[in-house]
């Protein structure tokens, strides 16, 4: 059967176990209502089950949050509906909402687990025509020792062992008797756990790490793309007078570029692409033209500077790429030191900067020798353990 196959049909229901606390986490409020990349954290699993098609779906809240949680899941048809002292209780609670419905399948889900691949719940569902219960488990891939105190005991064989996750599937009437009979620990592990005292036969699917459970505070950090991008451009107008500096070399030419620094348009726009690929703005705003202090600086302070920025944001650069636009001085014959001047001031290998030069054949500013452009692009490696 395809997983297509197995998407939940009309008489699937689903609770959203989000009663708890959460306080290891450490956020201000209880985790499943913090922000998670750019949703509260219930909503995420919410979501995702309306999308697959399930209804109703009841989402059992802490006392006294239905308005945190109103605000969270808006939008969503859910049904609210306060938990118990345990986690035992509060599905109990949920089950016990939907009776008027008599789903014939109900998944039971942690809020804490925010994404929720559908093609798991198309294995739970096609397990559940064969079986009472079904979980999605991962195998244990790290070697398993007992403790004692806080000494190594002995090894755990992990073979038989796996992972358990949720959502957990169960025919609602099987798991609705087995939360009524319950006689174990206040708070039962999981639904499983009450399944099986129940005498129900539990079966295991493929599961997912995506499944991943948020736990504690650095689950909340932002992890960083490996790899980011950035661009820049820029523009300086060349007039008697002044001298002509480009990519922090100096060359011989009628006229020079004209700006409240060394006008050097090339290290300008490489400035731009490093600092907006670390989400650090632009060079007006680092070094102001309104600031006496940059007049007539030489750029590879500023380029140094975002390179440093760069570093301090955890990131290594992988390769500079500077296209200068004019029709004179002639390019050529400077781009090697050019590059060698930028990967020293950047401090990477040579074969880490490219350096360009088009013409616009004779066509706007640039064409008419009125001024210089160039546009820059650059790439940043992540180098800090994430």
């Amino acid at each position: 059967m395809s997983d297509a196959a197995s998407l939940p049909g009309p008489n699937t229901a689903a609770i959203v176990v989000a009663a708890g606390q959460g306080l290891r986490a450490g956020q201000p409020i209880p985790k499943q209502f913090a922000p998670w990349r750019g949703s509260p954290v219930v909503r995420h699993s919410v979501a995702a089950l309306a999308a697959a098609g399930i209804a109703p779906i009841v989402v059992v809240i802490p006392e006294g949050a239905d308005s945190v949680a109103q605000a969270a899941l808006a939008g969503i048809d859910v049904r609210l509906v306060t938990g118990g002292a345990s986690r035992q209780a509060s599905v109990r609670l949920g089950l016990e909402a939907l009776a008027p419905d008599a789903p014939a399948l109900v998944l039971i889900h942690d809020a804490a687990r925010p994404v929720l691949p559908k093609v798991v719940i198309a294995r739970l569902i096609a397990a559940l025509a064969e079986h009472p219960g079904a979980i999605p488990v991962l195998p244990v891939v790290d070697s398993i020792a007992h403790a004692e105190a806080d000494l190594m005991g002995a090894p755990a064989p992990r073979e038989g062992l796996r992972r358990v996750l949720t959502p957990q599937g169960f025919h609602y009437d099987a798991i609705l008797a087995a939360h009524r009979a319950w006689q174990g620990e206040a708070n039962a592990g999981d639904d499983a756990q009450v399944a099986r005292v129940a005498g129900l036969a539990v079966a295991m699917v493929e599961g997912d790490e995506t499944l991943h459970k948020l736990t504690f505070s650095g689950d909340f950090v932002a992890r960083k793309p490996a790899v980011r991008i950035g661009t820049g451009f820029d523009v300086h107008r060349l007039a008697e007078g002044e001298e002509l500096w480009l990519c922090g070399v100096k060359l011989n030419h009628t006229h020079g570029l004209a700006g409240h620094s060394d006008a050097d348009v090339a290290i300008h726009a490489a400035v731009d692409a490093l600092l907006g690929a670390i989400g650090a703005g632009d060079i007006g705003q680092h070094f102001p033209p309104s600031d006496p202090q940059w007049r007539g600086a030489a750029s590879d302070r500023f380029l140094a500077h975002a390179a440093a920025l760069v570093a301090d944001a955890g990131y290594a650069i992988g390769n500079l790429d500077l296209t200068i636009i004019c029709e004179a001085p002639k390019i050529g014959p400077h781009r090697a030191a050019m590059r060698a001047r930028l990967a020293a001031i950047l401090g990477v290998d040579i074969g880490a900067v490219s350096v360009k030069a088009t013409t616009t054949e004779g066509l706007g500013f640039t064409g008419r020798g009125e001024g210089i452009a160039a546009q820059a692009a650059a790439t940043l490696i992540l180098t800090e353990a994430q």
